[in-house]
């Protein structure tokens, strides 16, 4: 995976800032991983945070929007360039105070831009 602005929706993507998230499906490259449970857009480090509900075991997790690889509002789906388990080998997300931590935050955009290249370009 090959993503330059991690924290940004992808180009193809007009004007997902003003649109509400909560409550879509999230499908993996391999399956259903969870609904959205929050985004955050007002930071400048846009992230989701998709619970994953009984996958793994009522985890949740921050995926930067980068990795968003389509949003379908008539299905009310959004679709992840990644597996999940990709998605739940992420750095642990436990409390909204990481969503303020820049520290974390690099980890996160670490790990997702370290992911094999494969399904963006």
């Amino acid at each position: 995976m090959r993503i330059d602005r991690i924290w940004t929706y992808a180009p193809e993507f007009s004007g997902p800032e003003g649109l509400d998230l909560t409550g879509y499906t999230v499908e993996a490259s391999d399956g259903t991983m969870g609904h959205v449970d929050r985004q955050a857009d007002d930071s400048g480090m846009r992230h989701l945070i998709v619970d994953t509900g009984v996958w793994v075991f009522g985890k949740s997790v921050l995926v930067p929007v980068g990795v968003v690889a389509g949003i379908d509002t008539q299905a009310r789906k959004v679709t992840m360039a990644c597996t999940r388990e990709e998605m739940s080998s992420a750095p642990a997300f436990r409390t909204d105070r990481e969503t303020l931590d820049p520290a974390y935050l690099a980890r996160v955009g670490s790990y997702y831009r370290s992911l094999p290249p494969g399904q963006l370009a």
